[in-house]
């Protein structure tokens, strides 16, 4: 008996120890907690199960708060910081100002994981597995989320609006934007598709509702009663004007029907590179649902801060 709980104890520390050496060797893993915070996952994704309830929109929030933290010097909960006299943050910047939203929800996450185990979990991290929730939650695929990732002590306003693609980007440019995070073309056509949920504001897509042509006729004229020339900015439009509440292949559908809310959006099938891949993400849901897990784990690897680099913040607004 003694025997057999000593090898139970080793066997937990062997796991622990894996863990954390993958993470000081610059590698995430999946069991990065399984030890020193075992709740975690549960208490993140219930959390973001409440938030989701509350408000179907924030699904859809959290999961472009992880793309706007990764995009940005690599997923470092550098999007949360509020500014400081050293440096102005990410939240003011073009792609984020009245845009990104879901702070709360992380703060009222964060505490909960602060009374669990205190100074283990990151705010990154909290942001890979909220992302990972949500698209589930919301009927999308599930994927094992790496962990490990610390906490930037700096953000970059200025880096936020070079690194993410604004809404009038063309297809060239949102290539080279994933393509600078190591993502491919087949990577980039999957993560889009996460704008199968979520909402955009009029001065996100008042440019292709006015000016472009490679958008259907009836769809535009509705959008033009809500989102006039001027005026109404902040009024909202679905992403996916057929489920936009619900994780699935609509998105891609919509773009073969020239029905692509943004311009970015229709930009990936206009004759490009990208059309034979949005096709077959519009045809096969399992397909879609494979590649864009597939890639989620790509992305969130991005310049993760392992081992010594960066802190484990107790406010995820603020550096300790």
């Amino acid at each position: 008996m003694a025997a057999s709980g000593f090898c139970f104890y080793f066997l937990v520390f062997l796991v622990a120890f894996g863990a954390s050496l993958e993470a000081a060797n610059g590698q995430l893993s999946t069991k990065f907690y399984k030890s020193t915070c075992p709740k975690a996952l549960s208490i993140v994704q219930e959390g973001v199960a409440a938030a989701i309830k509350n408000e179907t929109r924030m699904g859809a929030s959290l999961l472009r708060l992880h793309f706007h933290d990764c995009f940005v010097n690599g997923c470092d909960g550098s999007v949360l910081l509020d500014d400081t006299a050293n440096f102005v943050g990410e939240k003011t910047a073009i792609p984020n100002n009245n845009s990104a939203r879901g702070f709360n929800v992380v703060d009222d996450i964060k505490a909960k994981l602060e009374e669990s185990c205190p100074g283990v979990v990151s705010c990154a991290d909290l942001l890979a597995i909220a992302a990972r929730d949500s698209t589930v939650y919301l009927g999308g695929p599930s994927w094992n989320v790496r962990l490990g990732r610390r906490d930037s002590t700096t953000a970059s306003k200025s880096a936020a609006n070079a690194s993410i693609p604004p809404p009038t980007s063309n297809l060239s440019a949102i290539i080279s934007s994933f393509a600078a995070q190591g993502l491919s073309l087949k990577d980039m056509v999957a993560l889009v598709g996460a704008h199968t949920i979520g909402l955009a504001r009029c001065t996100s897509f008042r440019d292709h509702i006015y000016n472009d042509t490679n958008i259907d006729k009836s769809f535009a004229k509705s959008l033009r009663q809500i989102c006039p020339k001027t005026g109404n900015d902040s009024v909202l439009a679905d992403l996916d004007l057929k489920t936009p509440f619900y994780f699935d292949k609509f998105y891609y559908m919509n773009l073969l029907k020239k029905k692509g809310l943004l311009h970015s959006d229709q930009e990936f099938f206009n004759g490009g590179s990208t059309d034979q891949m949005v096709n077959a993400f519009a045809k096969n849901t399992s397909l879609f649902f494979e590649d864009f897990s597939i890639a989620m784990v790509k992305m969130g690897n991005i310049k993760p801060l392992t081992g010594n680099a960066g802190q484990i913040r107790i406010n995820c607004r603020r550096v300790n």
